[in-house]
């Protein structure tokens, strides 16, 4: 029956494949790699492997980077897609960056009146958002 099963799972085209978890269901810890097998030749290959930055990712934040990239970077294009903020598409961002072990400045990171000003006029960010990141400025000038 069993076998029976897996001829009709690989006749139809099922994937039966999973995603890598990244983190020990029992105790949290991180996992690795011990063994890859090539799916066409069964070729098997153990040692200590690890995973990439990225595989330790949330769907959600593999999402996100999904979208920000199909839309090139561009911020609005992002919020149209994910219907989320400017302010919130930016924290995201910063969680990946961080994620990925490039802290950023702070100071850096924000933007500064002029480029406030510049989204606005773009159509990258609405007033009201615009007016929350002046707000956030705390009126310092350039």
């Amino acid at each position: 029956m069993f076998y029976y099963i897996l001829s009709v799972i690989k006749r139809k085209g099922i994937d039966m494949t999973y995603p890598v978890i990244h983190t020990c269901p029992i105790c949290s810890h991180s996992l690795h790699v011990k063994k890859l097998e090539c799916s066409h030749c069964h070729t098997k290959i153990e040692n200590d492997f690890t995973l990439s930055k990225f595989a330790t990712m949330s769907r959600e934040q593999m999402h996100f980077v999904e979208v920000f990239l199909l839309s090139r970077g561009n911020i609005k294009e992002v919020e149209k897609e994910l219907g989320i903020s400017y302010p919130t598409v930016r924290a995201r961002l910063n969680d990946i960056i961080a994620l990925l072990g490039h802290e950023k400045d702070s100071e850096e990171d924000e933007p500064n009146r002029t480029e406030i000003i510049a989204m606005l006029e773009n159509d990258e960010i609405t007033a009201n958002e615009a007016i929350m990141l002046l707000k956030n400025k705390g009126g310092e000038r350039e």
